[in-house]
């Protein structure tokens, strides 16, 4: 399997979506997915594109396993949320009150 479609199988994975979900939002068939992996093809720029909107990452990311510095700051906040939602409703009251007290000193400056 290539890197790009490693990439992608970590997103989605990460997303808790499927191949199918991937193949049916970007246009195209299962087999279609199917075929590039089995050959180890990266897709055309028309559809690294597609794919890398659905997933909601960077060509680049997807391609080259690197991201702009924006794009991992993007990345790093996704991440904490996904945290955040599974916290429960005390911890979540904490780590609010922490995000807070961190914040603030910043928007003063």
């Amino acid at each position: 399997m290539s890197e790009f479609w490693r990439r992608v199988d970590e997103e989605l994975e990460y997303k808790g979506l499927n191949r199918t979900y991937l193949a049916k939002e970007c246009g195209f068939s299962l087999t279609n997915i199917g075929q590039g992996i089995k050959l180890g093809s990266t897709p055309s720029a028309e559809t690294a594109v597609k794919i890398a909107k659905i997933l909601e990452v960077s060509v680049e990311y997807l391609v080259t396993g690197q991201e702009t510095t924006k794009k991992q700051l993007n990345t790093d906040i996704n991440e904490i949320i996904h945290d955040i939602r599974h916290l429960s409703s005390d911890d979540f009251k904490i780590a609010k009150t922490v995000i807070h007290r961190l914040s603030v000193p910043n928007m003063q400056k």
